[in-house]
């Protein structure tokens, strides 16, 4: 089916993008033959959008396919009603689509959609063929186990701290105010997720020190920059804010102090979170994936409130990724140069 230019069911893929793309159909959404899909992508991800595609005219299942660029013109300055009102009489949605600047807003009016009917929604922003390849052929039985077993001991957390050999040094707080969130893979109504899934997240109460980021930025900066383990970004925070981003590459550096000012609270740490997919073993560049490898990740900006309970909010959020980590909570270490001891 299509929503918007010509039909998926006309565009090749490789036959190697099926066992990531059954996996998300079949194993993460647990789409039902007898539900509604809203599938949205753009051109540059078509043909695994194709492969979800298949999947879903596998189970015989209703979906309308859109493609981006047939609707409007890119960056978006907003997300196309035609999508919108799709979602409305759906009841599972995937975004399969890469990213350009200044869009996030319009993914978060998708995703307003998405939490207030509740609807499983896989986000694959910037997916790519070795994500499809990698993360998305993970075990989600195990990554769901691993991660349950994290969220009850973070969940419990006042403090972690978490350092690796680049020279990170970071101590987290938590708040019993505030939830952590689970994203496994496993997607439910209650929480949409990324895909691929594995991480356990919550807004955290307070962060300090210095996080040496030798892996990735997220957001369009993560294209733009790659792989940072030859030119490491490191950026010091007190009570939750940025105070300092410096590198040899004094335009990841600027550009990076930017994105995080873009609103007042752009630079604060609203995401703390521990990556479970152990399918991931080292950074690839891309965010999607990268933020899922066992360790630390934080993000600066939206907190995601109505899933964690923080009371502020920013337009912006920006993760940062780095290897290798080790990890105690409340004084138990439960990671070791990137591999869970438990």
């Amino acid at each position: 089916m299509t929503g918007g230019g010509g039909p998926l069911g006309e565009v090749a893929f490789d036959p190697e993008l099926t066992p990531g793309a059954r996996n998300a159909v079949e194993c993460c959404l647990r789409i039902q033959p007898d539900e509604k899909v809203t599938l949205i992508t753009d051109r540059a991800c078509r043909d695994i959008a194709a492969s979800l595609a298949r999947e879903l005219d596998r189970l015989a299942v209703s979906y309308n396919a859109w493609t981006l660029e047939d609707l409007a013109p890119r960056p978006l300055t907003d997300m196309p009603g035609a999508v919108l009102e799709d979602m409305e009489t759906s009841q599972v949605s995937i975004f399969a689509v890469k990213a350009q600047p200044n869009e996030l807003r319009t993914r978060m009016q998708m995703t307003d959609v998405v939490n207030r009917r509740k609807m499983r929604h896989a986000h694959m922003v910037n997916i790519d063929r070795r994500i499809m390849m990698e993360g998305m052929r993970a075990d989600f039985g195990e990554v769901d186990r691993i991660s349950t077993e994290v969220w009850r001991m973070a969940g419990a957390a006042r403090e972690i701290r978490a350092r690796n050999p680049a020279g990170t040094e970071l101590v987290g707080r938590f708040s019993p105010h505030l939830k952590w969130v689970k994203t496994s893979g496993i997607i439910s109504p209650n929480k949409w997720g990324n895909l691929p899934g594995g991480e356990t997240f919550t807004c955290p109460e307070r962060v300090d020190g210095t996080f040496v980021i030798d892996g990735v930025v997220g957001d369009y900066l993560c294209e733009k920059y790659g792989d940072l383990q030859a030119t490491p970004l490191t950026i010091r925070i007190e009570a939750s804010r940025l105070l300092e981003a410096r590198s040899v590459n004094q335009e990841l550096a600027d550009e990076f102090w930017r994105y995080c000012h873009t609103d007042e609270n752009s630079d604060r740490v609203g995401e703390f979170a521990i990556g479970t997919n152990i399918a991931v073993h080292d950074v690839i560049g891309n965010i999607l994936q990268d933020e899922k490898i066992p360790g630390i990740h934080i993000a600066f900006g939206n907190p995601y409130g109505a899933h964690t309970g923080a009371d502020w909010y920013s337009a912006t959020h920006i993760d940062v990724v780095g290897r290798h980590f080790d990890i105690w909570i409340d004084g138990r270490q439960i990671m070791r140069a990137g591999a869970f001891l438990f």
